[in-house]
């Protein structure tokens, strides 16, 4: 994309706040000598800022993700909970680099597709450059790379909680190197790309409600779904083995969403401050609320509440993060625990599905409720930034739900053709008597603990 084509959408953008746009746009680059001699220099702390974001995102996932999912299931299947979340996000991220920065933002005008000319790379050096959200001010374009790539490697981790401790470890592998491909470089071309369709229907997604959350939520209940039930489910004892490691996941998350919404600004500027502070108060809002509806229900309040109410907070925040004033991030954090709690203890049991780390009830609802709800609270009545242009709070709340729509087609859709093709390839589940035994010492040969 040129400079020059880049530079104007930013100007029809320009009437609302920077925040108020969505993170990871296609980058500017120079494509002639003479306008890199005109060209920004990359700030030195603009750099490291998202260096040091990039590498929390990594912090999310390794060990993060994995010591949160292992805490949940039982003390059998925490090695191949782990193994599960490092092998994809280390997949992924050689993908990423080989194809998915260009399928996702190579730079082609395709609604739904980013291109190839991009390709292992090809085009990014140490001088290319990636625009932010302030008109001149420039990173690297390794950086955006890394940034990115990180997004990439954490959400088809995050699938694996919803049929966790039943599934071939090769299946969950060759699952999420598919998904990633067909479903979650589309998506992200679509919401976070200039030419992308959700991008131009002007969809707000500051950092990953819909690629992330909804994308992976949806297609974790379609794992739940196709690959069945634990043996077992309903009658035996299957509470989680450690609510301590979940609680220390949990933690981790929490500290590294801080890199997954502030970085999503790009830039350390303002933008990146509201982002942290609504990530701080919708997850303290979003965890007191659990712990409240847990008390009113059950009459007491849980550490697993708790925990999936941090989670819920910081699911519901993610694409308001720049968007939304504290207040509004404080509201969402407030709704968004009741109504996830209803999804995991109402309806989960009421359709009788198997979803282990109750990925749908909380990513998938809690994204579908952040990304409408920041249509709403990103009014500058209620403390957000305000809107793009003329448009209204109702003209933009239904782009959200066009923007939930779209996702959950995409990915419901791509997720069960390819969980179908993964099955008659490999098949995707383990044998009962693997799965009796777990999947530690039957996948992996090995047990996280010894008596």
């Amino acid at each position: 994309m040129s400079f020059s084509k880049f530079s104007s959408m930013y100007g029809r953008l320009a009437a609302a706040s920077a925040a108020l746009l969505v993170p990871a746009i296609a980058f500017a680059q120079d494509a002639a000598p003479a306008a890199a001699a005109a060209a920004p220099t990359p700030d030195k702390g603009d750099t490291a800022f998202m260096f040091i974001s990039t590498i929390l995102v990594l912090f999310m996932a390794v060990p993060g993700l994995g010591l949160f999912y292992g805490g949940l299931v039982r003390a059998k299947n925490m090695l191949s909970v782990l193994m599960q979340c490092t092998v994809i996000a280390c997949a992924v991220m050689i993908i990423w680099v080989l194809y998915g920065y260009s399928f996702a933002f190579g730079g082609a005008t395709n609604a739904f597709f980013g291109g190839t000319a991009k390709m292992f790379l090809s085009g990014v050096s140490t001088t290319t450059t990636a625009a932010t959200f302030t008109k001149g001010v420039v990173i690297p374009e390794f950086i955006f790379v890394l940034f990115q790539m990180t997004f990439a490697a954490i959400t088809p981790a995050l699938i694996i909680g919803a049929f966790a401790e039943r599934i071939k470890f090769s299946a969950s592998i060759l699952f999420c190197i598919l998904w990633v491909t067909f479903v979650y470089f589309p998506v992200a071309h679509m919401v976070w790309d200039a030419n992308g369709y959700l991008f131009g229907l002007g969809a707000l997604d500051f950092a990953g409600g819909t690629v992330v959350h909804i994308n992976a939520g949806v297609a974790g209940l379609i794992g739940a779904l196709m690959v069945g039930k634990r043996t077992g489910y309903g009658k035996d004892m299957m509470a989680p083995h450690s609510m301590t490691l979940t609680y220390v996941g949990a933690a981790m998350l929490w500290f590294g969403w801080f890199g997954f919404n502030a970085g999503s600004n790009l830039e350390a500027s303002g933008g990146a401050m509201l982002a942290s502070v609504n990530t701080f108060v919708a997850t303290a809002a979003a965890t007191l609320s659990w712990c409240v509806v847990e008390a009113l229900t059950r009459g007491k309040s849980s550490m697993l509440g708790a925990a999936s109410g941090m989670i819920a907070g910081l699911v519901a925040v993610t694409p308001a993060a720049g968007i939304v004033g504290p207040m509004g991030a404080i509201v969402m954090g407030i709704i968004v625990s009741p109504l996830c709690y209803f999804f995991v203890s109402v309806v989960k049991n009421k359709f009788g599905y198997d979803d282990t780390a109750d990925v749908f009830g909380v990513h998938g609802i809690g994204g579908m409720f952040g990304a409408i709800a920041t249509g709403i609270f990103a009014s500058a009545s209620l403390g957000g930034v305000g809107y793009v242009g003329e448009q209204t709070m109702a003209g933009q709340v239904m782009v959200q739900i066009q923007a939930v729509v779209i996702t959950i087609l995409w990915t419901g859709i791509g997720s069960a053709i390819l969980y179908k093709v993964v099955d008659i390839i490999i098949g995707l589940r383990v044998p009962v008597e693997a799965e009796r035994e777990g999947l530690d010492l039957a996948s992996h040969g090995e047990a996280a603990y010894h008596s």
